[in-house]
């Protein structure tokens, strides 16, 4: 086990050589740097080096103590230090049981709290927020995943995160991104020297300079953008709840029956075949395929242009706001707003079975179990693990319902990703650099794994993550499981430093000196994902695995199972912390109604589901 500490390092002009070993921190690589010598640190392989450097930040020295023989991950938290929860009690039926508290989960839960319901949220690990969470080291808060929040501003109705903090009486101060991303994209002929284009918060200044690197298309990146705007537009007119309860549907028709006619006509459309309809050079096509791509992780003919119009326009709408205190204060303060309300959350709760009775179409669940035996008894269930985790793991003694069948053939689980965080000394960014940047080297092996480079340097908006003269770098990369399995430890551990050291380099091409200026590095890869956000092989989600019929195919949030609801990535809309944050608006809404603590019209709820259920299965 390795403790770091951070020192302060003094000017020492001619100062001998850092005595240095490399200690595994589980997942960590950590590196010393100081003013006059540079020491990075190896104890796998039993080798120190040193290089003169003149340079003044922050020395990390590490302290051995003795170590396990089997190398392990991580964890990304001192479990004794974050998060205490007291045992929530097992002795009544709760309204809910809700297992995770993945953004999804609660959004759920601090939404059905907020009108009176008692729920549980069960949480396997010792923080709340998933790959929306945040972990501390050595003075750094680095977010476990994507530093890039939509859904924050403060208009409109696709303000969802705004919306679900407020609804348990919280509010967050963020600090607002002048772009949303900065893209390094191929050379070619057009653009000898790469393709280089920022997202501009304010809509104009984007067109305009998409447009100039693109004369010629000028009118079509218009039109394209403009047809997004219809999308977002009528979505940002509509009160956001179950697209599962025909009675609210109807109310919001009859208030914007425009909108609502504009969406159902953008149902079955995909982006790539929109794009298409206004856009023929191929190196812009393949522009609106890595905006895509960034989100979904698929490209513009497999994402449903519902979801880009919410994207491609809310950056500008509402802007990309950083939460000050990082992404993780998002679940804290729901946590805090769930509890209030005399609801609960319990961590370390691992969650081993849903409890069902019945057989076939009555079954019904009514309650989960945990490793350590206890049962939580609730009128509802609310999983937001994956699909697989859910129906393959946590019901596996039960026969797997036929829509969920059907699902695995039009969806299969998205890549997981390699991450990196790293702190570096402040002076190695220069002047104007933007908080989050995607690299493509060579459009054909954008997709493949390792083959697009996401950046992100959240002290850019909140300098206070890091200590002081100092930058947060963190590096992504999606990535396959199945590249990290059959690895011995030190196998494994090697590997992670090689590929760490490949993506640096790769990223040094854009941020020059990024390897001399890391002062603290860690490595995670899909197994880590696995293990600490408990996701089958580190999916962040599934994937058409086909050509889709726009969003007919996406499952909303029940399921074949009566009591029992799917909330986050895995339902509609997919991906992304605002859309599983819709996600868990509309789970919220269609519980609360099947429960009676919301208005429903009885026999055309059910008739109106029984066809949603045969289109998503058809199609």
């Amino acid at each position: 086990m390795v403790q770091s500490v951070a020192t302060q390092c003094p000017a020492c002009a001619g100062r001998a050589q850092h005595q240095s070993r490399q200690l595994t921190h589980r997942l960590a690589s950590t590196s010393n740097r100081c003013q006059g010598t540079q020491c990075v640190q190896n104890n796998h392989w039993g080798k120190s080096v040193c290089k003169s450097r003149p340079r003044t930040c922050i020395v990390l020295q590490a302290i051995a103590q003795p170590e396990a023989a089997v190398v392990r991950e991580t964890l990304p938290v001192d479990p004794s230090a974050v998060h205490p929860s007291s045992r929530a009690p097992t002795d009544f039926e709760y309204d809910a049981v809700i297992i995770g508290s993945g953004i999804g989960g609660l959004t759920t839960a601090t939404q059905m709290a907020a009108k009176g319901a008692k729920v549980v949220v069960l949480e396997k690990y010792v923080i709340p927020g998933g790959s929306a969470g945040h972990y501390h080291r050595e003075g750094y808060t680095f977010d476990v995943g994507s530093s890039m929040m939509f859904g924050m501003g403060h208009e409109g109705t696709t303000n969802l995160i705004t919306r679900a903090l407020s609804a348990v009486g919280k509010s967050l101060d963020t600090v607002p991104d002048p772009t949303q991303i900065h893209y390094h994209l191929p050379h070619s002929e057009a653009h000898p020297e790469g393709l280089d284009v920022k997202v501009w918060r304010k809509y104009e200044d984007f067109v305009e300079e998409l447009s100039e690197r693109f004369p010629h298309e000028r009118e079509g990146v218009k039109k394209f953008y403009g047809e997004c705007w219809a999308v977002f537009n009528s979505l940002n007119s509509l009160e956001l709840k179950s697209l599962e309860e025909p009675r609210y549907l109807l109310g919001e028709f009859a208030k914007h029956p425009i909108a609502c006619l504009t969406l159902a006509s953008y149902l079955p459309s995909n982006t790539g075949d929109v794009a298409r309809k206004y856009i023929k050079d191929p190196e812009l096509l393949s522009f609106i395929d890595i905006e895509c791509y960034c989100w979904s992780t698929v490209l513009a003919e497999h994402t449903p242009m519902i979801n880009a119009g919410m994207v491609f326009c809310d950056r500008h709408y509402g802007g990309i706001n950083y939460p000050r205190g990082g992404v993780g204060r998002i679940a804290e303060l729901l946590v805090e707003g769930l509890q209030e309300r005399g609801s609960h959350i319990e961590y370390k709760a691992n969650v081993k079975d849903i409890i069902v009775k019945g057989k076939g179409e009555q079954q019904q669940a009514v309650g989960v179990r945990l490793a350590d035996g206890r049962v939580f008894r609730g009128k509802a269930v609310v999983s937001n693990a994956t699909r697989w985790d859910t129906f393959e793991k946590l019901l596996a003694h039960e026969e797997m319902p036929k829509s969920e069948s059907l699902f695995r053939k039009r969806y299969k689980k998205s890549p997981s990703f390699l991450s990196i965080h790293t702190g570096v000394c402040a002076d190695v960014l220069p002047p104007g650099t933007q908080c989050h940047h995607i690299i493509v080297e060579d459009w054909q092996t954008m997709e493949s794994p390792l083959g697009t480079l996401f950046v992100s340097i959240p002290t850019l908006l909140d300098p206070t993550l890091s200590p002081d003269g100092t930058h947060i770098v963190h590096i992504f990369s999606p990535d396959w499981i199945d590249n990290w399995k059959s690895l011995s430890a030190p196998q494994y551990e090697r590997k992670k430093e090689e590929v760490a050291d490949a993506l640096v380099k790769r990223v040094e091409a854009f941020l020059p000196g990024l390897t001399e200026a890391t002062v603290f590095r860690e490595v995670g890869t899909p197994r880590t994902h696995r293990r600490f956000l408990n996701r089958d092989d580190g999916s962040y989600g599934p994937i058409p695995s086909r050509r889709p019929l726009g969003m007919l195919g996406m499952p909303f949030n029940r399921t074949s199972v009566q009591g029992l609801y799917c909330v986050g990535d895995s339902t509609f809309p997919g991906q992304g912390v605002n859309a599983v944050v819709f996600s868990g608006f509309g789970c919220a809404h269609r519980v609360l109604c099947d429960q009676g603590k919301q208005a429903v019209i009885p026999l055309l709820d059910q008739g109106y589901n029984s066809l949603l259920a045969a289109v998503r299965d058809r199609s």
